[in-house]
């Protein structure tokens, strides 16, 4: 048989139950927050560096910084790439102005555009000769902001007049794609 109980008595066990849910799912929630956050903390520091004065924070695997008003995003942090000796334009130069690009590698192209369209006027497809020209992409020279990426064997960024030439092999493109606009932006010297 069943013990009577008062309405009283009930209830008092019924607040009790609920308060002990309760304080179960609050030390739950407050456990997980605190794991959360000291993971979390873990993490971030390992992706996270600091490079010549410019912090780096890998997120979604790209590489972010910011110089003044501006976030800069890359495939690869300043410590991934070959450091190649060369001088080009620094990132006033381009600020304001069309830009014209000639490239066939797609990740190089989406690079470059990313990071100068937030300064230069317009960023443009172009042919740096009429004889390679595809499609109806104009054709430029030195005398105009020209960004001219080829393949090559032997990884190379040389700047002649307002032109700069970005060679290397196919697979290593991105990574001196990168060290051009670290050089431009300020990040390298």
């Amino acid at each position: 048989m069943r013990k009577i109980v008062t309405k009283s008595e009930s209830d008092k066990k019924k607040n009790f139950n609920k308060f002990l849910v309760g304080g179960i799912l609050i030390a739950v929630m407050l456990f997980s927050t605190l794991g959360y956050a000291f993971q979390g903390g873990d993490e971030e520091e390992s992706d996270k560096i600091n490079y010549n004065g410019f912090d780096f924070v890998n997120s979604n695997g790209l590489w972010y910084t910011e110089k003044g008003n501006y976030q800069f995003v890359f495939q690869h942090s300043p410590e991934e790439v070959e450091k190649i000796g060369s001088e080009v334009n620094f990132l006033d130069k381009y600020s304001n102005q069309p830009v014209y690009v000639s490239s066939k590698n797609d990740l190089v192209t989406l690079e470059i555009f990313r990071n100068l369209n937030q300064i230069a006027q317009r960023i443009q497809m172009a042919c740096l000769d009429e004889k390679n020209c595809e499609g109806d992409a104009p054709v430029k020279n030195c005398s105009d902001l020209f960004i001219v990426v080829e393949e090559n064997s032997i990884p190379e960024i040389k700047q002649e007049e307002n032109c700069v030439f970005i060679k290397g092999p196919e697979e290593n493109l991105s990574k001196i794609a990168d060290e051009f606009l670290f050089k431009t932006i300020g990040i390298e010297q």
